[in-house]
């Protein structure tokens, strides 16, 4: 692909998003995207073939911009309360540059587009993957480490966040109740890996009878 192919390419991406962001996906049609992005309508089925098919690459990129720049923070991150602070960021800078909006019209097409649903979920899934990785280095060697299962942790946590980013708009300080309850949890688990190796095994004896 030429360097003016990838960059059309990547207009076409970016106009996609902010074209869903500001308009609406009723209102993302081939015409508004290649407004957006200051293109002619007809390479978006060039490069894409359908609109359906460009917003679901749209999302993957966008998913993949965002990640991009909080890979390396995600790797620096040495405790649970430091992983919630860094959410705790993360949300507020995706509000202020208006990807919840996005999300939340990604998340309704993707009811009644399959194809934008499947994307969707992919792009939400390289969240999860580093997530995960996360929550293993984490909780790896603590109390928690044998009963926690840390893939279906990461999706849990992916969808809260999901909930938190969309439920705010709705209801700020029942959103910020549930930072306080996740900060609380934290709080719990940091006890935990702080007791000493005899009550360790009893939490552990413990947790295994229930």
């Amino acid at each position: 692909m030429s360097g003016t192919s990838r960059e059309t390419r990547t207009k076409l991406l970016e106009g996609a998003l902010r074209t869903l962001t500001e308009q609406g996906i009723a209102k993302t049609s081939a015409r508004a995207v290649a407004t957006t992005a200051g293109v002619n309508q007809a390479l978006v089925f060039y490069h894409f073939g359908t609109v359906d098919e460009l917003l679901a690459a749209a999302c993957r990129h966008g998913a993949e911009q965002r990640l991009a720049r909080y890979r390396e923070r995600l790797a620096e991150v040495r405790s649970l309360d430091g992983l919630l602070a860094l959410a705790r960021e993360l949300h507020a800078a995706e509000r202020e540059e208006g990807s919840v909006a996005m999300l939340g019209q990604l998340m309704a097409g993707a009811q009644t587009h399959p194809r934008l649903a499947s994307a969707t979920a992919a792009g939400l899934a390289l969240w999860t993957e580093e997530i995960e990785a996360v929550l293993r280095r984490l909780l790896g060697g603590t109390p928690l480490a044998e009963f926690v299962d840390p893939r279906g942790l990461a999706h849990a946590v992916s969808s809260a966040f999901i909930g938190l980013e969309l439920y705010e708009g709705v209801d700020a300080e029942g959103a910020e109740r549930a930072f306080a309850a996740l900060e609380q949890l934290v709080g719990t688990a940091a006890a935990l890996e702080s007791l000493g190796p005899v009550a360790q095994r009893a939490v552990r004896r413990k947790l295994r009878r229930g």
